[in-house]
């Protein structure tokens, strides 16, 4: 949603008072250690979406608390806001917490292919053939003595010795 000016200060003072109302109106157990991380206010002002984050084992229990609670806390921030209209109350759980702990473990269990020599195309190099097998297969590429026609081997690598 496109922010302006007048939208932050909405979305600000919203956040504020719902908070506010989370934290001291509302008795429900439920409720206990959740924290309120955006609100979203429409234009005109007719839907406040709200992001509430908690542990992960408790997303159900908190979205039916928060759903139980809707028409009291609609009732006590439409007092506290003074606005013509009361906003619909939408609550969202935001997962950004969990993903981005999820992420941290994935960079910290890096995989032992990570550490593994590579050859210039990206390719894992083997760990005894080294240096040996681009020798080889660049000697495969120009022809072998096989494949010299007249006794010719090696004319192409080594000047003719006089």
């Amino acid at each position: 949603m496109k922010q302006n000016r007048n939208s932050r200060r909405v979305n600000e003072q919203a956040r504020e008072k719902l908070a506010s109302i989370l934290l001291f109106e509302v008795a429900d157990p439920e409720l206990a250690l959740v924290t309120l991380t955006g609100v979203e206010v429409s234009v005109d002002k007719s839907v406040l979406r709200a992001y509430v984050s908690c542990e992960s084992d408790r997303y159900e229990s908190v979205s039916q608390a928060l759903e139980r609670a809707k028409g009291r806390i609609r009732s006590l921030l439409g007092h506290a806001l003074g606005w013509r209209v009361t906003p619909e109350l939408i609550f969202q759980i935001d997962t950004t917490a969990d993903e981005a702990e999820r992420i941290t473990r994935a960079l910290q269990n890096v995989p032992p292919t990570i550490g593994v020599e590579k050859d210039e195309n990206g390719y894992p190099v083997a760990a005894g053939d080294g240096a040996g097998a681009a020798e080889d297969s660049g000697a495969a590429a120009a022809g072998g003595a096989d494949d010299a026609p007249d006794g010719a081997a090696g004319s192409a690598c080594a000047p003719a010795a006089e």
